[in-house]
Formats: C-alpha cells, structure tokens, sequence
C-alpha cells in the first residue's frame, strides 16, 4: 500500500512538473493556425464560417464582430446543437468540439487561447499516464521498471512534437489519447486466457469515443483488428474472435447511430475524396514517406533521431561481432504497438492533404518509445545494468538539449508572429482595410489580429480606384494612418499607390508577410 501511495504521489509530480512546461509553451504561443480558428468557431458560432455572414465583406465592424467567432457569449451557454450542424457541415466528427465548447464557458465573451490549451493539458495527464502503463508492460521483469517507465513517458510528453500537440487548438491530443487507451486495453486482452466480457466493453467503448474524434484513428484500429484477429484464428480461439468482433460492430454501429454523417465525410466529402486520390497516387508514395518519416526526426525526437539510429547500428554490429549474445527476446506486447503504429504512419504520410506535423502527432509518443526500446533491448545486451542506463540517459539529456542548440520551437508556437500582434495590441490603433481576393480565401489565418483591431473593412474583390478607396475610408479618423492587409496573388505595390492617392500619405512601413497576405501601415 504504501508503495502504491508513493507510485501515485511520484506520477503526480510529473504530471504537475509537465503541465508547468505546457503552460509556459502556452504563455509563449503567439498566433493561431486557421485550423485552430475553425476549432473555436466550429465549436461556438452559429454556421461553420464568420465569412458565411451577410454583412461580412464590405462593411465596418468592431474587434468584437470577430471575437464573437472565436468565443461562447452568455446566451450560448448550455446550447450544444449547433456544433453537431457545425460538425455535419464540417469534415470531422464531433466529440472533441464538443468537449473545447464546454471548456470555451469558462472563458465567455472573450476569446482566449487558454480554453483550448488548458483542455489538451488536462488530456495529456491521461496521455502521460496510459503511457506510464503501457510502459511499464513493455519493461515488464526488468529492474526498477516503475522509475524506467515515468522517465520515458516524461520525456515523451516534454518532445516537441508532444508539446505542439498541447498548445495545437485542435482534435490530436484526444486522438492520442483514443490511441494510447486502445493501445493498453489490447495489451490486457493479449494477456487474457479467458473471455472477459468487461475488458470487451471498455476496447468497444474506446474504439467508439476515438471513431468520434477522428477518422485517422481507424487506420490504428484496424490493424489492431486485424492482428488480433489472426491471433485468435491461429490459437484457435474463435469464441474469443467472435466476441471482440461483436464488440467492435457495435462501437461501430453506434458511431454512425450519433454520427451518420461518417460516411459522407469519409467517402463522399471533399477532404475524404482528397484521402482516397492520394492513397492511389503511387508517384507520391515515397516522398511522402520521407518527409513525414523528417517531421518524427524534427519533432519526436528534436532531431535526434538519426543520431540514436547510428548508435543502435554501431552497437547492434560490435554485438553480432564482439560478443556471443544474440539478446533478449523483445516483449511480446511489441506487435501490437509497432504494426498499428507503423500501419498508421505509412497511410496517414499517403493520405494527408499537406505534409504537417499534426496528421502523425497521435503516435508520435509511441514512435518515440519503440526507438528507445530497442536501443535500450540493444545495450542491454552488450553492457551492465549501470552503464546502458548511463547511454540511455545521456541520450534523453541530448534530446532534451536538442531545441536550445537547434533552435527549435513547438510547431504552432508562432513566436515570430509576436512583434504584429504587439504592434497592432499596442500602437496601431488605427482604421485597417483588408484588400481581400476571394481567389485566396484564408481569412481565418490572421482572424486573430482583426479580433483586436479596433475597426476593420474586408473589402472583397474590389476595383482599385481612388474612388473606391476614399469611399471605403469615408467618415473615419485617418489622422493617425491607416493598416492594410493585402492577401496574396494581386499587385501590392499598385494598391499601395492608389492608398496613398487617395489618402495623402506618403510614407509606407511594411509591417509582416503572414501566410496569405501582406500586412503594411501607411501615414
């Protein structure tokens, strides 16, 4: 018992130590990806896009017309029926805007980063600890295993790309979760002699909650299926087959019984219709591999990752030639972690619309922990207790140190989107015009500016004339300047031009290039 207390007390700890770590990544997040936007405003409007509004382009609103988008007002309390529309019109099931909308009630009438930053926080608790457990059946009649297992699954959660999944306002982190959860039921049923009934319920259970966080999550599932399946067929156990089989038609079932709207996202909508073309361009195959295969180097590992491959090679051939030992077995639970996750990696790097970090962010933890396993299965077979725990330290204070000598920062951290907002929270408080080409619609890429901006125009595809401009400009106090945004594909310079024509300015600062447009001060 008293070992017990201590186990938890330790496991608290960390998970205190690592959240302080989330919360200073949060502190230092400085912009928000479209995608996040459309995680707020899935989650809170009324209709899936702010630029779905009637008076939208075209006219002059206040900081607090945008805010609206990104936060829960005190009249939306309680009402959760327009994320489910928001979710059917959308490309995503709706479990985990349903979860950010309630954490959005703590933050009302006013947007903040924190609802969505606090929620994956929260998330990765469970995270660390499903990995701690896992772990430590990995480990399972080594030394020391509980103290082995809380290092790695620590180490894990303080990766880049463990640490992108935190402050990413998106669905990844509970797709982690729904992984890690599977992952470790599966671990007990390959342990199971016997049928158990309350073991089925709860992998049914998980399969249903990560089918209604993301459709990715079936690429794991099914390879998990898959091997369990051959499992029982080959030992013979088609009760046992049977069985788990009913229990997964039934989280099935009952997924498309809350959500029907699968199967026209999956196989009829836009983004499920990307999925199917990229997974038959075979042209494309290897290079997507590759670069994904970078993005778990950058960020899973801090790119490390092929300096631990060069020492697993170094120390597997000094064993195959130095030493007589052929090493220990490796767990038998390690086919039910690899083959999913490898399974999961190859069609994810295939199916993605863009090469992003987030599509593989839900295995990157288990990635990390199969590299180290075999290098530690490695060492283990060529030195002492002692030193190979020296090695694997010294290889997690490397990639520990890894972001400070390569400058690396968390995905979505955007620290040098930090001087804009400054600028524009704290000096230009002037009117701001968004020449605006429909042709490159991303507004929601910069929808974070305009929600402290205390006056701003979209002005959609218009003709650049003086007219035009000075109509725009009419009845507002341009004594100070003006901002504008120029969004991409159009002839800055002649905007520009006709700006200052039509104002009197003469001078121009070019403020920020952003992802879709160009951000410039004129006075």
């Amino acid at each position: 018992m008293e070992n017990r207390k201590r186990e938890v007390l330790i496991i608290a700890i960390v998970l205190i130590i690592q959240s302080i770590v989330f919360v200073i990544c949060g502190m230092n997040k400085s912009y928000i990806h479209m995608d996040e936007a459309y995680s707020l405003g899935l989650a809170s409007y009324d209709k899936t896009e702010i630029q779905d509004n009637e008076d939208f382009y075209d006219n002059w609103h206040n900081n607090g017309y945008y805010e609206d988008y990104l936060s829960v007002e005190d009249d939306e309390i309680g009402k959760y029926s327009q994320v489910y529309e928001n979710q059917k019109n959308d490309v995503h099931p709706p479990l985990y805007y349903l979860l950010l909308r309630f954490s959005m009630g703590f933050s009302r009438n006013h947007f903040s980063m924190w609802t969505g930053i606090i929620l994956n926080i929260v998330i990765y608790m469970g995270i660390t600890v499903f990995m701690y457990l896992i772990i430590q059946k990995l480990l399972e009649n080594q030394t020391r295993v509980k103290e082995k297992a809380i290092i790695l699954s620590f180490i894990s959660a303080i990766t880049m790309a463990s640490l992108s999944n935190v402050i990413y306002i998106r669905m990844y982190a509970l797709a982690t979760l729904n992984i890690l959860i599977t992952t470790f039921l599966h671990m007990k049923l390959l342990e199971a002699e016997k049928l158990d009934i309350k073991l089925l319920v709860f992998i049914g259970i998980s399969a249903l909650v990560g089918s209604l966080t993301h459709y990715y999550y079936l690429f794991y599932l099914a390879m998990m299926y898959i091997i369990f399946a051959i499992i029982y067929i080959k030992n013979k156990k088609i009760k046992m087959l049977i069985a788990y089989t009913i229990s997964m038609a039934i989280a099935g079932i009952s997924s498309l019984l809350i959500f029907p709207y699968s199967i026209q996202h999956m196989f009829f909508g836009y983004r499920g219709q990307g999925v199917i073309s990229n997974l038959t361009d075979i042209s494309k195959f290897a290079n997507s591999i590759r670069l994904y295969f970078c993005k778990i180097d950058d960020f899973a590992f801090n790119n490390v990752l092929f300096v631990i491959i060069a020492l697993m090679v170094v120390f597997f051939t000094y064993r195959k030639l130095y030493t007589q030992n052929a090493g220990e077995k490796r767990s038998k639970f390690m086919k039910i972690i690899e083959l999913p996750t490898l399974f999961y990696f190859i069609l994810v790097s295939l199916a993605s619309p863009w090469i992003e970090l987030r599509y593989i962010m839900p295995i990157c933890g288990l990635v990390f922990v199969i590299i180290i396993y075999y290098l530690y299965k490695i060492l283990q077979s060529i030195f002492t207790e002692k030193t190979k725990n020296i090695v694997t330290i010294i290889v997690f204070v490397v990639i520990l140190l890894a972001p400070i000598c390569f400058k690396i920062e968390p995905e979505v951290m955007y620290s040098n989107r930090k001087d804009v907002v400054s600028k524009f929270k704290n000096e230009l408080n002037v009117p701001t015009v968004y020449f605006f080409s429909s042709g490159s619609n991303r507004f929601l890429d910069d929808i974070l500016l305009f929600s402290i901006i205390d006056e701003s125009y979209i002005a959609k595809d218009i003709e650049y004339t003086e007219e035009n401009v000075s109509n725009i400009l009419q009845g507002k106090d341009i004594s100070r300047g003006i901002a504008i945004f120029i969004n991409i594909n159009q002839n800055n310079d002649y905007i520009i031009d006709v700006v200052k024509k039509s104002t009197g300015f003469e001078n121009c600062e070019h403020i920020k290039k952003l992802n879709e447009c160009d951000v410039y001060y004129l006075n």
